[in-house]
């Protein structure tokens, strides 16, 4: 096992990490930057003698690997589907909200290092965080180990869930999914807003408002305006029986 004096010196993380390897089968030759993929930057910038260097530079790489996995095996493995089809589901599979729920069920939550005012107020559950944690992750296994390995992670654990995005269509997105059931079932197409923005301008927090008939149906919060359209929308779809019939 190697492990560079670059990331982390502390003993217990090291073996904790070599645990999680252990158990998801990975046989890693450095594990310098898996270390890395857990280090969240609030920890690093309150705390650089605990860890010099975080997950942002894997996720500056961001899911190319990921992308390109998924795209050969849609490809091989669905020659019926015309191009647009195929770029939804593919767009669905490296959904963040997708990768948040792998990124659970790895218990990746737990391997998180957050400066504990980061910890207390976002928690180690936010979707976004747990996301972006499990691409940096591939791309440590990538890194490491190559394509071949990283191509086996990502077939086991995010190609894993096609079944379930099928069965329920989330292959469309939610913006999509509300727009057509309320054009067919009520003759109207929903509209956006902003509400507000709270946070500094590093650290936006977007209120995203879902309007029919002119009235409020649904809110969400976002990172960004589009996160917060897709959550606002996901909650809004998924509640539609609470509005539906509202005057």
């Amino acid at each position: 096992m190697v492990v560079t004096r670059n990331i982390i010196n502390n003993i217990e993380v090291v073996e904790k990490v070599s645990t999680l390897l252990s158990r998801l089968g990975i046989k890693f030759n450095n594990i310098d930057n898996y270390i890395k993929s857990f280090i969240h930057r609030s920890i690093v910038n309150e705390r650089p003698d605990f860890a010099p260097e975080h997950n942002e530079r894997l996720e500056f790489l961001w899911d190319a690997v990921l992308e390109l996995v998924i795209t050969d095996s849609l490809y091989n493995n669905f020659q019926d589907k015309n191009e647009w089809d195929l770029t939804d589901i593919r767009s669905a599979l490296v959904r963040w909200r997708n990768l948040a729920i792998v990124s659970k069920e790895l218990d990746f939550s737990n391997y998180l290092f957050l400066w504990k005012w980061e910890d207390l107020w976002w928690g180690r559950e936010s979707d976004y965080l747990l996301a972006n944690t499990l691409e940096a992750f591939i791309w440590a296994i990538y890194l490491d180990l190559w394509l071949e390995s990283a191509s086996i992670f990502i077939k086991r654990y995010i190609y894993i869930t096609l079944d379930d995005i099928l069965e329920n269509k989330y292959f469309k997105d939610f913006k999509s999914l509300i727009q057509e059931y309320s054009q067919a079932e009520l003759d109207i197409t929903p509209t956006y807003d902003v509400l507000n923005e709270e946070w500094p301008d590093h650290d936006k927090n977007f209120k995203i408002w879902v309007y029919l008939w002119e009235k409020c149906i649904w809110f969400w919060f976002g990172s960004s305006k589009k996160k917060a359209q897709e959550e606002a929308a996901k909650n809004a779809y998924e509640n539609k029986d609470k509005w539906k019939n509202k005057e």
